[in-house]
């Protein structure tokens, strides 16, 4: 046999009995039933939800926007976990989110003075007078998310009302449409912040 045939020869044998060395104690080890067990967890980075649920018929009218400082963001991600506490979807915290921007730019207000609208506090400015809490409650976000959740939840198909009609159902409002100018930002609040 020719020097150039042999080394091919001696080669290929080389790479089959290494890779029988390698792979053979594996394969013969293996074991064919299932591996029984508890799952491994994995990480995975959650995607943010899906806009479909966020704004299922779209904005309505001209959107409204303003920049948050620090303690309004720290209000609407209160308002995300008390939603999240309630058992409830990222809609419902949407339909939370736009309502406290309408009715206190997501500042939990006390009580204003000569500018208070009867006794309104807090992020949604529900009033003691009419049921909603004591006034230390009404100003405390988890609370008054709270509350006007289990409102939310007393109206029949809020899920698949407008933002502005749910919103103004729970909260009756003399500018029933108001609410629907926020739902854009609202939206892109929860969308951020949901999964974090």
């Amino acid at each position: 046999m020719n020097t150039m045939l042999r080394r091919s020869v001696l080669g290929i044998a080389g790479l089959a009995f290494t890779g029988g060395v390698f792979a053979g104690p594996i394969a013969a080890h293996a074991d064919a039933r299932p591996v029984e067990g508890k799952p491994v967890a994995v990480a995975v980075q959650a995607d943010k939800p899906d806009s479909t649920k966020l704004i299922p018929h779209g904005v309505q009218g001209a959107q409204s926007k303003i920049d948050l400082n620090d303690e309004q963001l720290a209000n609407a991600k209160a308002i995300i976990a008390a939603t999240k506490k309630a058992g409830l979807p990222e809609r419902a915290a949407v339909i939370s989110i736009a309502t406290s921007l309408q009715e206190s730019k997501l500042e939990n207000l006390g009580h204003l003075g000569d500018r208070n609208d009867h006794d309104s506090l807090g992020l949604f400015q529900q009033r003691p007078s009419s049921g909603w809490g004591t006034p230390e409650q009404i100003t405390d976000p988890e609370y008054s998310t709270l509350a006007f959740l289990k409102g939310l939840k007393q109206v029949d198909g809020w899920q698949d009302m407008p933002l502005t009609e749910a919103a103004q159902t729970v909260q009756v409002s003399a500018y029933p449409d108001a609410y629907a100018q926020w739902e854009q930002q609202a939206a892109d609040i929860v969308a951020h912040n949901w999964n974090s």
